[in-house]
């Protein structure tokens, strides 16, 4: 089941209508400059955190749609901004039924005839802050900050992916008439970050391209010639709660500062995952002279990121505390010494608290929940023996809560992904045979579209070589442990010719998310001459 994306808040008429340009417009959208002045509706100068960066019309338009709120699934605001900075631009503009929007640029400095172009980002973004931070992503501004040479957000994360991609498109909207473009699909797509849902339920018709560029790498001095595909997978476990027992205090147990990250991109480093972790906490201390009953697991709530925090409320029997503390002490002592100088800011915290739950689990629940977290599939499954170092199949244990829409029900998620189709249908085949064991029922969605690498495709090549000519190093061709919306998109647009690339980001889907100041110069540049080249066909 593939989560429906549901566009109410958008005028019925912006879906399928196309803008007519006046001609006062179209003459206001003739520039002949990369640093043109910026249309009202976008910010006309940089924050002081992006000050005297370059190229200043990208890192202007990332200050913009920095400055809007852009959850998945709440994506309206921003694409009513890029609407109106199109209209100002003269520039026409079509939206599909769930919000996919895509701007026209035609051809220019010689590119007028060429056939057109897709450059593609997803304007929708991953939404963690770290604990304490307040940040309402569905109102507030990330607030940017530069810290030497990368610019990051103020403990939440940034929105580079694929904010950076997306300012990209919209500065070659308001590229000046002297720069060689072919025409252009401007293509800027919603909800990518909780299952493609854009990219899936996009009305192709609009799109005429037969070449892509997606701006949605995260490694700068590499090209993305292909993804993996992949689905998710929700257990539901029906559990019976019962009064705590006697004498006993409430208490919770916390597992945080783990690096978290992409559950794809990231997956290979073995990252710490927080559930896990606390699991292990969990069973130490209910053996701790059997004073602990499990009131509550709660950690992660996104399906593409490794959790970095997760806690359990707990009932412990008075006097037993100290037992408690230290079986949980213990756990986390081990566990610093397997992550070694990897997970350096790990902490598991057990504290006394003066309002616990009402109930807890019963002890055959209790069971049935911990066995269910430590044996789903967690992690690097299979590697590739074609492509060295690529990880072919993995899966994460994302996320673990009550479930809101089911009384006595938990509610635990899983993201699988694959290069092949039949290894990540391997894998769900065991989480369903474990959730049946258990008593537990399971939710599969259909698999997303991985993308086949092609290194004979004449955009991969182009980019390839311009690349290695701006840097002077050999380029990686690299296929991604993760879902691209190339794989979705390639398979609705029949010949559709693929490359994906873009500046250094890390920490993505995470707070820690920061973007190298000193690559969004030389990806732009690849950008215009892969263009250039592009517009001379």
């Amino acid at each position: 089941l593939r989560p429906t994306c549901l566009f109410a808040m958008l005028p019925l008429f912006h879906a399928f209508v196309a803008v007519s340009v006046p001609p006062a417009a179209a003459k206001a959208a003739s520039h002949t400059s990369l640093r043109m002045k910026a249309a009202s509706s976008f910010a006309t100068t940089c924050p002081p955190a992006l000050e005297g960066l370059e190229p200043e019309s990208l890192w202007r338009n990332f200050a913009t749609l920095s400055a809007q709120p852009r959850p998945s699934k709440g994506e309206e605001k921003v694409l009513q901004t890029i609407k109106d900075f199109a209209d100002e631009l003269g520039l026409e503009w079509k939206q599909d039924a769930v919000g996919n929007l895509v701007v026209y640029k035609p051809g220019s400095g010689g590119g007028e005839s060429a056939p057109p172009v897709l450059v593609q980002a997803h304007v929708d973004m991953v939404t963690e802050a770290n604990e304490g931070v307040q940040h309402d992503f569905w109102k507030d501004p990330i607030k940017l900050i530069r810290d030497g040479a990368w610019i990051k957000a103020d403990g939440t994360t940034l929105g580079a992916d694929n904010g950076i991609g997306a300012a990209a498109c919209l500065a070659l909207m308001e590229a000046g008439s002297d720069v060689a473009l072919p025409p252009l699909e401007c293509l800027f797509t919603v909800d990518e970050e909780t299952g493609l849902t854009g990219a899936y339920d996009l009305d192709a018709s609009m799109l005429k391209s037969k070449a892509m560029l997606n701006l949605d790498s995260e490694e700068w001095g590499s090209v993305t010639i292909g993804c993996a595909g992949g689905a998710n997978n929700i257990v539901r476990l029906p559990v019976v709660h019962e009064e705590p027992a006697a004498a006993s205090v409430p208490m919770r147990i916390t597992v945080k500062g783990l690096m978290g990250g992409h559950s794809g991109i990231d997956i290979h480093q073995y990252r710490g995952n927080a559930i896990s972790m606390l699991v292990r906490a969990l069973r130490a201390a209910k053996t701790a002279e059997g004073s602990l009953q499990v009131a509550g697991v709660f950690g992660g709530d996104k399906h593409n990121a490794i959790p970095r925090e997760c806690s359990a409320s707990a009932f412990v029997k008075e006097g037993k505390e100290e037992a408690v503390q230290k079986a949980v002490d213990a756990v986390c002592s081990e566990l610093k010494r397997e992550y070694g100088d990897f997970e350096t800011n790990l902490q598991m915290i057990t504290e006394r608290v003066k309002k616990g739950e009402r109930q807890v689990l019963s002890e055959e629940s209790a069971e049935k929940l911990l066995s269910l977290l430590e044996l789903l599939p967690n992690g690097v499954i299979k590697t590739s023996h074609v492509v060295e170092g690529l990880v072919e199949t993995s899966n994460n244990l994302a996320s673990v809560a009550p479930d809101p829409d089911s009384p006595g029900t938990y509610k635990v998620v899983a993201s699988t992904r694959s290069s092949f189709l039949a290894a990540l249908e391997a894998v769900r085949s065991k989480i369903s045979a474990l959730a049946k064991l258990l008593g537990a029922s399971v939710e599969q969605d259909e698999p997303y579209a991985g993308w086949a690498p092609d290194k004979s495709s004449r955009v991969v090549e182009l980019v390839r070589k311009e690349m290695e000519e701006l840097t002077g190093k050999e380029v990686e061709l690299k296929a991604l442990h993760a879902g691209l919306e190339c794989g979705v998109l390639g398979s609705k647009m029949a010949g559709l010719d693929m490359v994906s690339f873009g500046p250094t980001i890390t920490g993505a889907h995470s707070p820690d998310e920061r973007v190298q100041i000193e690559t969004v110069k030389p990806f732009w540049t690849v950008l215009l001459r892969t263009l250039e080249k592009l517009a001379k066909a």
